[in-house]
């Protein structure tokens, strides 16, 4: 089977898809530089929004591991901020699950262009998760901690900051350290906008009126949160995997508690439940699967894990374009 014919002619962007140490799928296309025409390349850094969750879900969970924090410990024991009307009992388990109810600066269901964020306030101050904090700190809890699940950003944030309070690291610094250089994730950071090295694709936001596209640098924070924000290449999130399941990050038990469902109703079955930093889809004819995804304007990313075959896919699209769609196509494919 030619796996390549599978993607849409029109994806841009890159799909890497392996089984144990077999190599599915390897395509590279459209441009990391769209106006001096460089490709995107297996080597390309690409933005992939709230994906970094994940890493933010497996830094929490060390510190669980090592006895410095643990499920049940809340937002007023751990950080010493103002919350106002945050619940201070909230607590780790419940922010990792979405489940917290703090208010999220990006509610998905009511705002539905990341871009509007930045109307008032400009995405160049966004450079340190406290730098989010008056976008949210002053209102009030979206609902009863516990109530129910409702995907947020902010609770991501705060998991962010509590890795700074516990470790005394910047978060993305002790995610390098502790997480991307013990998987080998050579090419994984978060970059700023405004200082990008080598190798980092811009993200193109399409423009109906002038026909033409548009980077995304006034449209996202100019540096990557606990909300999201990694530049990641794909071997890279292979690798992140090898090293979660094969147990160097954290522990198998908690390996198993992150992979499984924890939250969520599955009423979308494509969408599922959520795990620690994964969403989880539930698979009546055997283990469920488990990826992580990401979305802003002029980014796209998805990477799934299926426990029954050993398949491991990520697909980015640096123009936004659908990632979803195509792992339809693998699932389709490649599953049965």
């Amino acid at each position: 089977m030619n796996i390549k014919k599978m993607i849409d002619n029109n994806f841009r962007g890159n799909v890497y898809i392996v089984q144990d140490k077999e190599i599915l799928c390897e395509s590279s296309t459209g441009f990391a530089d769209l106006a001096n025409e460089v490709p995107n390349s297996l080597e390309t850094k690409f933005a992939s929004a709230s994906a970094g969750k994940v890493f933010v879900a497996v830094g929490i969970l060390q510190l669980i591991d090592q006895g410095k924090i643990k499920f049940d410990d809340t937002l007023g024991r751990l950080l010493d901020i103002e919350l106002n009307n945050i619940d201070v009992d909230v607590t780790i388990k419940q922010l990792l699950n979405h489940t917290s109810g703090v208010p999220d600066y990006f509610d998905e269901t009511i705002m539905e262009d990341y871009e509007e964020l930045w109307i008032d306030y400009p995405n160049y101050k966004i450079r340190h998760n406290s730098d989010l904090l008056p976008l949210f700190i002053d209102k009030p809890m979206m609902y009863s901690k516990g109530e129910k699940f409702q995907y947020n950003n902010s609770g991501y944030v705060l998991l962010a900051m509590i890795i700074e309070k516990v470790t005394g690291m910047d978060f993305d610094q002790y995610l390098k350290i502790n997480v991307f250089d013990v998987c080998d994730m050579k090419s994984t950071g978060y970059y700023e906008l405004d200082r990008l090295p080598a190798k980092c694709a811009y993200n193109y936001i399409y423009c109906a009126d002038t026909n033409d596209f548009r980077t995304n640098i006034f449209s996202v924070d100019v540096k990557g949160t606990g909300a999201g924000g990694a530049f990641i290449t794909v071997k890279d999130i292979i690798n992140f995997w090898l090293g979660l399941l094969n147990e160097k990050l954290i522990s198998k038990e908690l390996v198993s508690e992150m992979l499984n469902k924890q939250s969520g109703n599955g009423m979308d079955t494509e969408e599922g439940f959520y795990g620690y930093g994964v969403w989880i889809i539930d698979n009546p004819k055997g283990k469920d699967l488990a990826y992580f995804q990401g979305c802003d304007p002029g980014v796209s990313f998805l990477s799934e894990y299926n426990p029954n075959n050993g398949i491991i896919s990520v697909l980015v699209s640096n123009y936004g374009d659908n990632v979803w769609q195509e792992m339809r196509k693998v699932r389709e494919k490649l599953y049965e």
